[in-house]
């Protein structure tokens, strides 16, 4: 019985698989609502991003903009010698007891942004001395006495002021201009024992100068040659003697004005100033040499022809001889000023050598040589040489 069971479930179940099941699915259609569902976050937040303001920061940017943009250059020294002998000495041996101090400044900055650029100079040397000089008096009973008295002289008085700002048009050129004054401060007289108000030879913008200059800059590319040259077709040189005595307005011993009114070249004594229109070259070097720098060199040399001034000029003789005896005429005669022989303009030329020494960080031997050459002031060629050894200090921010 069991066997025949088993056997009817093999059967059926052999059955099941050789017929094929089929069966029908029936889905319904099912509309939803559209819902607006809004969430709110409760979570709060903090901003964890890096980039915040630092004062120290901005200070320490601002402060290398500034120092990229900025070359700056001062020195400041002072140089001084001292003699003295006391009485015993200068009866057995002989010898004069003298002071001589000098005090020099100079200062150089260089502003550039972008293609945009003003260079400032300012240069100034004062310096005195005394010595022992005779000097001839008379006493109460009208007898000449001799003395020997200690006077103070200047030997060193001039500033300039140099202002050129320039716009770069190419990799060494620019155009640009420039102003430059040079003048003095104290007054000069003839000599130690000529040092009253008739023997005044020059003060304060007496004389003066006054140089104006546009034009195009060429910058050397050349590291050991750091020449710059200024070429301004176009420039205004200007001359100025506003002290009348100097001038002009000088007596003889009888009290009659005496007729110079060329002093400085200006030869119009009812003016103080002259102006000439022309071209103008100017040539800088400045170099310094050796692994300490300890010698450096500085030369300008700066050229004004007048050829403006020069065409309109009235009564223009170019022969200088012929103007000489031109003008003797004309004073003989009194002649009006309008009627005033004038000599043909010259070129003038300043050439001003520095050569400094730096023995250590702040003792210093400058060697100082100027060459000044203006046909109207002298027909001879003006030098001057000054030596001196003493204490300079120089601070650059680079």
């Amino acid at each position: 019985m069991k066997r025949q069971l088993f056997c009817a479930i093999i059967a059926l179940v052999g059955l099941c698989m050789a017929t094929p099941a089929t069966a029908q699915i029936t889905i319904d259609k099912v509309e939803t609502k559209e819902e607006t569902i809004s969430f709110r976050d409760t979570m709060k937040r903090s901003d964890t991003s890096t980039e915040y303001f630092s004062l120290a920061r901005y200070k320490a940017e601002r402060a290398a903009i500034r120092k990229e943009r900025n070359t700056l250059e001062l020195t400041t020294g002072v140089m001084a010698t001292l003699t003295q002998y006391n009485d015993p000495w200068v009866d057995v041996s002989g010898g004069d007891n003298s002071i001589a101090t000098t005090a020099n400044v100079f200062f150089q900055h260089v502003f550039t942004k972008d293609r945009f650029s003003i260079e400032t100079k300012f240069e100034g040397k004062f310096g005195y001395n005394r010595m022992k000089v005779e000097t001839r008096g008379v006493d109460e009973n009208g007898q000449e006495v001799i003395d020997r008295e200690g006077i103070w002289f200047k030997n060193q008085d001039e500033f300039y002021l140099y202002i050129a700002p320039s716009w770069k048009m190419a990799k060494n050129w620019a155009y640009g201009g420039s102003v430059k004054f040079r003048s003095q401060l104290a007054k000069g007289y003839v000599s130690r024992t000529e040092q009253e108000h008739k023997d005044l030879k020059s003060s304060f913008m007496t004389p003066g100068y006054l140089d104006l200059s546009v034009g195009v800059k060429f910058h050397s590319p050349f590291e050991k040659w750091p020449f710059k040259v200024e070429l301004s077709p176009i420039a205004l040189s200007a001359t100025y003697a506003t002290n009348d005595w100097i001038r002009c307005e000088q007596y003889d011993t009888e009290g009659n004005r005496i007729k110079k009114a060329y002093a400085y070249g200006i030869e119009d004594p009812d003016k103080s100033a002259k102006y000439e229109g022309g071209s103008s070259i100017q040539i800088d070097y400045d170099r310094t040499f050796g692994p300490t720098k300890y010698l450096r060199y500085r030369t300008t040399l700066y050229s004004f022809w007048g050829w403006i001034t020069n065409a309109a000029l009235d009564n223009r003789i170019n022969n200088y001889g012929d103007y000489r005896d031109a003008l003797r005429e004309w004073e003989a005669n009194n002649g009006n000023i309008k009627d005033k022989p004038h000599a043909q303009i010259h070129p003038t030329v300043r050439w001003e050598n520095t050569v400094e020494i730096k023995a250590t960080k702040l003792l210093t031997t400058t060697i100082n040589f100027q060459l000044y050459y203006n046909r109207a002031q002298s027909t001879h060629i003006q030098t001057k040489t000054f030596l001196s050894v003493g204490v300079a200090y120089t601070f650059k921010n680079k």
